[in-house]
């Protein structure tokens, strides 16, 4: 009876080693040694990093660069925290991470875009790579340098190749993709001016709305995160010159002063969201919110209701992006957080649909303009069959999802 139980598990640990090879594959990390010099830093003051796969054949003189998400840190406390784990220091990142979906190597599994020269920047500092505190504070050793990392990081690129791209992109998921689109026309501006450059947020869409106390804690919050990080000065000017600089880290009021095309991935549903903008623990004392928070499921009608009122107020905020053929988006409902980088929801046989259409091929008829209508909303929770649904609780895994 052992016996075949073990030769269960080995077979099953051979399929899923099967179903790596051919979706994807391990790439290994590169440290920016050459940054420390520049105090582009993680919080600890270790060098930033990233991994690289090299495209090949048609695909050479392409880039995708994608950044990491893993939320922020509104203050020294919890900066502190993050500063001796993988999203505050380069020492306790991974030495190789699994590229997959939108970064997949594997033709049937990323068509448009497995040849290409496919990057991933890790994720240090803690505010979507905004901030720039000159002085260190010797008591808690903390660098806010997020800026200076992604210049350093690109400027490597650039040295590697980047400088004679003929298409790029700058993608990231959660903090990675709001951070794909507050520096999307700088990363434009890094590029040969003949290049075709385009950014794609995954879950990076993140609103400025009540909580169901009626409060706006998320707005609150993003005003630490951009105080304590200095982040200011390296947000959009089209958005600081007319808005309070916290109200700037909301896509929703930099979207229309973007001048690169750009690509929207998000659910209408997005559980992060839903658990920490619209029903966060601090507005939930007696936790009536608890269950429905993790498992959309397990909403009651009036919790339904609610939810659907903050999918209406998402899509208020999205159009904000405007109808131009070169702004898409895939807009699912969904109960799920970043779909392009799992290959089960980016392309696979049971990937979420919107009209017969993945993201994978939402994104490639966008960048490759081979459809006039790029712009593709779901209809609300829970009309989609072909959804995936991740019961998960955001609020017990920082760092994981956001």
């Amino acid at each position: 009876m052992e016996s075949k139980r073990i030769e269960q598990w080995v077979n099953l640990l051979i399929f899923v080693l099967l179903l790596l090879k051919t979706e994807g594959g391990f790439v290994p990390i590169t440290y920016v040694e050459d940054a420390t010099s520049k105090g582009a830093v993680c919080l600890d003051g270790s060098p930033p990093a990233y991994h690289f796969d090299k495209g090949s054949g048609e695909g050479n003189k392409n880039w995708i660069v994608h950044m990491e998400g893993g939320g922020w840190c509104n203050d020294v406390t919890s900066c502190l925290w993050r500063k001796d784990t993988r999203l505050g220091s380069s020492k306790q990142m991974e030495e190789k991470v699994f590229f997959a979906g939108f970064l997949s190597d594997t033709e049937k599994f990323n068509p448009d875009f497995y040849n290409w020269n496919r990057v991933k920047i890790r994720y240090c500092d803690g505010a979507s790579f905004t901030g720039d505190v000159e002085k260190v504070d010797p008591k808690n050793k903390l660098h806010f340098r997020g800026a200076r990392i992604f210049g350093a990081v690109i400027e490597e690129l650039l040295a590697k190749g980047m400088e004679k791209a003929e298409n790029a992109i700058l993608s990231g998921c959660s903090a990675g993709g709001l951070t794909a689109i507050l520096h999307c026309d700088r990363f434009k501006g890094l590029l040969p001016k003949g290049a075709t450059v385009k950014c794609l947020s995954d879950a990076g869409y993140f609103i400025d709305a009540k909580d169901v106390s009626g409060a706006k804690r998320i707005e609150e919050y993003y005003g630490q995160v951009v105080e304590t990080h200095n982040s200011t000065k390296n947000l959009p000017s089209s958005c600081t010159s007319r808005l309070d600089p916290e109200l700037c880290f909301f896509p929703q009021y930099v979207a229309s002063q973007i001048n690169t095309p750009m690509f929207i991935v998000n659910t209408a549903y997005d559980p992060w969201q839903i658990q920490n903008i619209l029903a966060p623990g601090v507005s939930d004392p007696r936790g009536l919110w608890q269950r429905c928070d993790v498992d959309i499921n397990m909403c009651s009608p009036d919790q339904l209701s609610v939810v659907q009122g903050f999918r209406m107020e998402f899509l208020k905020a999205l159009s904000a992006i405007g109808n131009s053929s070169s702004k898409g988006m895939f807009i699912d409902s969904c109960y799920i957080h970043c779909q392009t980088e799992a290959q089960e929801t980016w392309l696979h046989s049971d990937a979420p649909q919107l009209g017969n259409t993945t993201v994978a091929k939402a994104v490639g008829d966008w960048f490759y303009e081979r459809s006039a209508s790029n712009q593709k909303i779901d209809c609300s929770y829970p009309c989609n069959p072909t959804c995936h649904r991740r019961v998960l609780d955001a609020r017990k895994y920082p760092g994981i999802f956001i």
